[in-house]
């Protein structure tokens, strides 16, 4: 995940200087009539550095972490139905080392918790179920730790854009006092630029990362106690004179569609 989110904002740093290096050539042309040249010279031209350099790369980021996981942060991808069906069939014949086996080959979080739990198998079923419970926290621990970084994403870009405010402010304050009073229409237009450009990108970034991320903690929420729920329905095939399940179980929380 480092990995990959060190590779995101590189590449988000090499798309803004590339578009950097074109902006004094586009500052000399003459601005295009269509609306998308203005908007595209009064929302990112307008920004400055900070924009290009720190503020566009971070909403690269959070729209490529929201597609990551979007894939990974799923019931098909955390609790498949195929792993739930293949392990009822092994503990209903009693197969459990095979069982194991399935288990410890799936990377699903049902497969690991699983498996964690046929370990315990020979300290009984209390073990088995503690060990749920460990491996079900350890699992959602990890997600939430994944689904962290569009907090921080969240949380340190209002504030990026409350610097370029503030740097903003400070151009246009140097400015009156070097022109001995009232500046130039567009010195004054550049500093405000600045000032309001980078706090809507802020704003832009945090509102949608900090939505998404609420999002997925919840969803990992969802998921683990549904996960913790298979598992205890799995391991009731161990019990004396118990039935084992012969289906997925339909779960009574479900999350919204997409999940």
């Amino acid at each position: 995940m480092r990995r990959f989110i060190t590779y995101v904002v590189l590449v988000g740093a090499v798309l803004a200087v590339v578009a950097a290096a074109q902006v004094p050539e586009a500052a000399q042309a003459e601005v295009p009539p269509g609306a998308a040249g203005r908007l595209f010279d009064h929302f990112v031209v307008g920004g400055g550095a900070i924009t290009w350099f720190m503020l566009i790369p971070l909403s690269v980021a959070t729209v490529a972490l929201s597609i990551e996981y979007c894939l990974s942060i799923r019931r098909a991808k955390l609790l498949p139905d195929e792993t739930f069906e293949t392990l009822s069939e092994c503990l209903q014949h009693r197969r459990y080392v095979e069982a194991v086996e399935r288990a410890s080959q799936d990377p699903s979080m049902l497969g690991y918790v699983i498996h964690t739990a046929m370990g315990e198998a020979s300290h009984g079923l209390a073990a088995m179920e503690r060990a749920i419970e460990e491996a079900v926290e350890e699992r959602s621990a990890r997600l939430h730790r994944k689904v962290e970084y569009l907090n921080i994403i969240g949380s340190i870009a209002p504030l990026i854009g409350l610097f370029g405010t503030v740097y903003g402010m400070i151009g246009l304050f140097i400015s009156i006092r070097e022109a001995g009073g009232i500046p130039e229409p567009a010195r004054i237009a550049d500093n405000l630029s600045i000032a309001l450009v980078t706090t809507f990108w802020g704003l832009l970034i945090a509102i949608p990362a900090l939505s998404v991320f609420a999002v997925f903690r919840n969803r990992i929420e969802v998921l683990s106690a549904d996960c913790a729920l298979q598992c205890e329905r799995l391991l009731s095939a161990l019990r004396p004179g118990a039935a084992p399940p012969a289906s997925a179980p339909a779960t009574a929380v479900r999350p919204a569609a997409g999940s």
